[in-house]
C-alpha cells in the first residue's frame, strides 16, 4: 500500500481544510506542560505541518525543531512563526529515512497524530528513529487513532479520508509493543479528542527514552 502526497495535500487544499491542521493546541499537550511534566527543553515535533504547536511550545519557552516530510507545509510553518515573531526550526525531513538532515537530539519528542499515517511495516523504523533522535532518559508522547474509533467506515484496522490518506487504527497492545523495546511507558490509555470535524478515540503514549 503506498501512501499519499502530503505534500500535494498542503499545495492544492486550503489550511481551514485540512482536519490534522489545528490552530489550537491539543489539551493533553498543553496539561503535559501545566502540570510540568514537561519542561522547557530542546524539543523536537515529529510531523509538525503547519507548526502550529512547535509554535505554541516555543511561546511557552521551549527550544523547538519541527521536522515534516512536505516542503510545502515546512514553508507555511516557517512563515507562521515568522508572523508570530517566535523562534523555531524547521526542517524538511522523511521520518521513515535516515534523518541526516537532523544534526542533534532532543530532551523531549511528540507526534500528534501521525503515527496512524505510518503503516505497520514501517513503524519500526519510525519508532527507531525517534528513539535516535531522543536524549536518554527524553520524554516522548504518541497520540494515534484507536481501533476503537468510529469513524472513517467503522471497525477496519486501514480507512480512508475524505482526502484520500489511508490510515491505520490501532490497538493499546500494538503501541504497547511497539514502544516497550525502546521506552519506559509510563502511561498507556485511551482518550477523546475534539479535533477540527469530530472528536476521536486515541491511544495517548507517554514514556521516557531508555
Amino acid at each position: 500500500m503506498k501512501y499519499v502526497d502530503v505534500d500535494g495535500i498542503y499545495q492544492k487544499v486550503p489550511l481551514d481544510k485540512i482536519p490534522w491542521n489545528s490552530g489550537m493546541p491539543p489539551d493533553a499537550l498543553v496539561e503535559l506542560v501545566h502540570s510540568g511534566k514537561v519542561q522547557p527543553c530542546k524539543t523536537i515535533d515529529l510531523g509538525c505541518g503547519a507548526g502550529n504547536y512547535a509554535i505554541y511550545l516555543a511561546v511557552e519557552g521551549f527550544e523547538v525543531t519541527g521536522i515534516d516530510s512536505s516542503p510545502t507545509a515546512i514553508k507555511i510553518a516557517t512563515e507562521n512563526a515568522q508572523k508570530r515573531g517566535v523562534r523555531c526550526r524547521f526542517i524538511v525531513a522523511d521520518l521513515l529515512g535516515d534523518l541526516h538532515e537532523v544534526k542533534e537530539t532532543f530532551e523531549f519528542g511528540y507526534d500528534w497524530e501521525l503515527l496512524h499515517h505510518i503503516f505497520p511495516e514501517d513503524r519500526k523504523k519510525y519508532v527507531e528513529n525517534v528513539y535516535n533522535l531522543l536524549k536518554p532518559g527524553a520524554k516522548y508522547l504518541s497520540v494515534c487513532f484507536s481501533e476503537k474509533d468510529p469513524h472513517f467506515g467503522g471497525s477496519g484496522k486501514f480507512r480512508k479520508t475524505q482526502l484520500g490518506t489511508v490510515l491505520y487504527f490501532s490497538s493499546e497492545s500494538e503501541i504497547r509493543d511497539l514502544f516497550s523495546p525502546y521506552f519506559a511507558i509510563k502511561e498507556l490509555k485511551p482518550i477523546e479528542i475534539n479535533t477540527k470535524f469530530a472528536s476521536h478515540y486515541v491511544i495517548y503514549s507517554f514514556s521516557k527514552r531508555c
